[in-house]
């Protein structure tokens, strides 16, 4: 088995081994992961945080040890909480990374950091103050930043940097955490789930007070939430159709 590290700003995990492949997800910079299968160009990959696979550019991992896995494994993360922050590389050039960026693997690539951080876990009141930070952030399928995200990657990576683990997907994230029957009953902090025609759940969102909700769609904004699910007071209509509210924390 093989093992690697992110050591770029943002790379991109695709569904196929190919550049014209979907976005099924990123890696933002110290994810790190087992490798499936290697080719000459791209690797199949498994990240530790989520279990998430796809097929990642070879030019954009580095590989480590067993060992070293292990480590970052056992390790409490540390993640930057600024907007864009800059490591430094042996050659003193600066790169980029951004918000929900894991510093574990600092001294494996021989990076070194300078600014603000966050590890462990959070009370649950932080959750809404971290959610604020992508407000505005374009809505891209796959994505995992306030430079683009989908509706799962927001929920996922504010819980992240709050020190709790949520699966990627939205209808994995359904999975967890315990089921709420009415909406008096949740919290801001808590999870809302919707589905389509079919009942499958395609969208999920952060409960607020008074019955808002902040989610991504088209960008991360706030909505109403009521009983049907999300209103659009702009379309005048409702957007999504509620399924099930989750407690997580």
């Amino acid at each position: 088995m093989q093992y690697g590290i992110c050591s770029l700003s943002i790379v991109p995990l695709r569904l196929e081994a190919s550049d014209a492949s979907e976005l099924v997800s990123q890696l933002l910079y110290g994810d790190f992961f087992k490798v499936l299968e290697q080719r000459k160009k791209w690797s199949k990959i498994r990240l530790d945080f989520d279990g998430y696979e796809g097929w990642i550019d070879n030019k954009q991992y580095v590989e480590i040890s067993e060992l070293e896995f292990k480590n970052l494994k056992k390790s409490t993360l540390i993640y930057v909480t600024d907007l864009v922050e800059f490591i430094e590389n042996t050659s003193k050039e600066l790169i980029p990374i951004p918000l929900g960026a894991s510093l574990n693997g600092l001294s494996i690539l021989k990076h070194t950091h300078d600014g603000n951080t966050t590890s462990g876990v959070l009370p649950k009141k932080n959750i809404l103050q971290t959610a604020s930070f992508y407000l505005n952030a374009p809505y891209l399928w796959g994505g995992k930043t306030p430079f683009g995200i989908d509706c799962s990657g927001f929920t996922q990576m504010v819980y992240k940097l709050n020190g709790y683990k949520l699966l990627r997907d939205a209808s994995q994230q359904a999975t967890q955490g315990e089921a709420l029957s009415f909406i008096e009953e949740s919290e801001p902090g808590d999870l809302a789930f919707f589905d389509n025609a079919e009942g499958h759940i395609i969208h999920v969102g952060i409960i607020m007070k008074d019955n808002y909700i902040i989610h991504a769609h088209g960008a991360v904004r706030v909505d109403r939430l009521d009983h049907t699910g999300i209103y659009n007071a702009e379309l005048k209509t409702h957007t999504h159709k509620l399924r099930v509210i989750k407690k997580i924390i």
